[in-house]
């Protein structure tokens, strides 16, 4: 019946069950033409971190408080993908280390929401790739970084694969 309703399945998000989706529809609604792009749908939830700024110096990043039983089903849906074997899981885990369980929640909660923005406005259906994907994207994305700072600093990263036992020691001793 959901399926038929939406027009797309929220249930295929990790995290999002039948009551969830039933929780987060009565509270937005199907129509997403009201929202301009998926930030501004998470921000209305107040799932964007807040920014108060006065003369350059910021005087605030907590999120803003909203009453709203959308965010808090985005937030609950958020913390059972904590144990997840799933991208959004692998997401969440690695925030959790980085910022904190309640920060880490707040930000899957804010992905969620743009998904569930993207599904309901575009009528697409979500893949997950899984949590191994993930974890190779992101990996790839921390050797680009080094990458570009060992080249900004005059530096060359060679694969530790690439480089000969017999250059290596050469190497060690004449440095040495």
């Amino acid at each position: 019946q959901l399926n038929r309703v939406a027009g797309v399945d929220l249930t295929d998000i990790d995290g999002i069950d039948e009551s969830t989706a039933l929780k987060i529809l009565s509270e937005v609604g199907l129509d997403m033409e009201r929202w301009r792009s998926a930030k501004h749908f998470a921000s209305w939830l107040g799932l964007c971190p807040g920014t108060k700024i006065s003369g350059g110096k910021v005087l605030n990043r907590k999120t803003k408080r909203i009453p709203s039983a959308a965010a808090m089903a985005f937030r609950m849906a958020a913390f059972t993908l904590m144990n997840s074997k799933s991208a959004l899981g692998a997401y969440c885990r690695r925030m959790r280390s980085k910022l904190g369980s309640p920060k880490a929640i707040t930000a899957t909660a804010h992905k969620l929401a743009r998904l569930v923005y993207s599904l309901l406005k575009h009528g697409s259906k979500y893949v997950d790739e899984g949590q191994d994907y993930y974890e190779k994207q992101h990996q790839d994305r921390v050797m680009k970084s080094l990458q570009r700072k060992a080249k900004d600093m005059g530096f060359m990263l060679v694969p530790a694969g690439a480089v000969s036992e017999s250059q290596h020691t050469e190497n060690c001793a004449s440095i040495g």
